[in-house]
Order: structure tokens, then sequence, then C-alpha cells
């Protein structure tokens, strides 16, 4: 047999082996392109999804009524279950590779968490806890859960809304507004001292929620400083007591 080289050598039998392991590589690498394709298109329609409903919220910082603002953010809540729930289908059939291909869909679920977190703040006033940001989603942990990194990311992104928000409720004559997000977000940061950080982006964040907690602290302090806040806390410490 003549070799690809045009002379009558034959050809090596390692040849042969080399193409067939790479003929097998060519076909994983196709699949594996065709499966990040698919889920590259479900990623961009949850970014899009949450862009509307971040749209909504900062709606809130125009003080308009909250109601008329969760509601409309709350539209898109069904629709990001559905697409959670296409990456969960399209991750069944490579099981095992979740973390393989897991960087595809993080910094929409760490935007996906913030959002949600926000709203959960501006309902409840509490924080939004990992089983329930994953029941919001429809996710089943055993089979394709929240990353526990992505939730504290995203809770990291959430806290970046408050102090904006503190502003906007005080200029809107909610004086004990900065009381009640600074209470949340001391309880929020001394959580997260317990953990032992070694995510270098994760802690990023963690350390500008410092940042957050030092600028809500600042307009508290001012409130009480004017006296604008005395009415509010006479208020809560009388429902106290």
């Amino acid at each position: 047999m003549p070799s690809t080289d045009g002379s009558d050598a034959p050809l090596s039998p390692t040849i042969h082996v080399l193409e067939k392991q790479f003929e097998e590589f060519r076909h994983q690498l196709d699949d594996s392109g065709s499966l990040r394709d698919r889920i590259r298109s479900v990623s961009f329609e949850i970014e899009s999804a949450t862009r509307l409903m971040h749209s909504s919220l900062m709606l809130v910082h125009q003080s308009r009524p909250l109601p008329e603002v969760l509601e409309k953010a709350k539209g898109q809540i069904d629709v990001l279950r559905g697409l959670f729930s296409k990456l969960a289908e399209i991750m069944r059939e490579c099981p095992g590779q979740y973390y393989r291909y897991h960087g595809d869909w993080r910094s929409e679920t760490q935007a996906v968490v913030s959002v949600l977190a926000f709203m959960h703040y501006l309902e409840t006033e509490s924080l939004l806890l990992h089983a329930k940001a994953e029941e919001k989603l429809g996710l089943n942990p055993s089979e394709f859960g929240l990353d526990t990194e992505d939730y504290l990311t995203g809770i990291c992104f959430m806290s970046n809304d408050l102090p904006r928000y503190v502003v906007n409720r005080v200029t809107a004559g909610d004086y004990d507004c900065p009381r009640k997000v600074l209470a949340f977000l001391t309880d929020l940061h001394a959580a997260f001292r317990m953990l032992n950080l070694r995510n270098d982006f994760l802690r990023k964040k963690f350390d500008g929620m410092k940042y957050d907690l030092r600028k809500v602290e600042e307009v508290h302090y001012d409130v009480k400083i004017r006296g604008l806040a005395t009415n509010a806390e006479s208020k809560v410490d009388g429902e106290k007591s």
C-alpha cells in the first residue's frame, strides 16, 4: 500500500491507530460543540428574561407602587422556570458533566439569583434562601440544582441594589428604610463572614458588600442626625414594647 506522501513505503500501523483516535476526538468535539451551542442559546434567553425583570424592578427607584413593580417582574418567573427546565433536559443527555458545561450558564444564573433575591427582599425584608431560590426556578437539587457559589455571588450582586434603594426611599419620605436595610445587610455580612471563601471572584464580590453596608450606614446616620428617623424609630420601639 502506498504511503500518504506518494512513496511506495507501507503506512505505519501507528498511523492507523492515530487516525482512529483523532477521528473519535473529532466526533467528541463536534458533539460537545453542538451541546454548548444549545446551552448558550438557552442561556441567552435566560439573560433576556432576567434583563426584563431587572428593568421592571428598577422602577422601584422611581417610587412606583411596589405591587405594580413586583407584578410586572414576576411575569418572567414562569419563563425562567421553563428555560432552566430546558437546561436540565439538555444536561440529562450527558450525565455527570454538569461542571464541564456549568460555565456556559454561570453568570446568567448569578444574575437571576440577584434579581429574585431583590424581589424577595422588597416583599419580605428578608433573605431569599438557597432552597427557596431553587423552588422558584423549579430546580431539583438531585438532578440539576443551583450551584452554591452561584447563589452566594447572586446575593452579593443583590446587595449592590440596596444603597440606591435606601437613598430613593428616604427621598420619598420613608425615613425608617435605612434602619431596616442596615439591619438586614449587617446580618447578611456577618453570615458571609462564617464562610472560608477561596474563590477569588466570590471573595471580591463579598468585599464589595462592605461598601454597600457602609453606604447604607452613612444614610442611616445622616437621617438620625437630622432627626428624621425619630418618629419612625419611636413607632417601632412602641410596637415592640
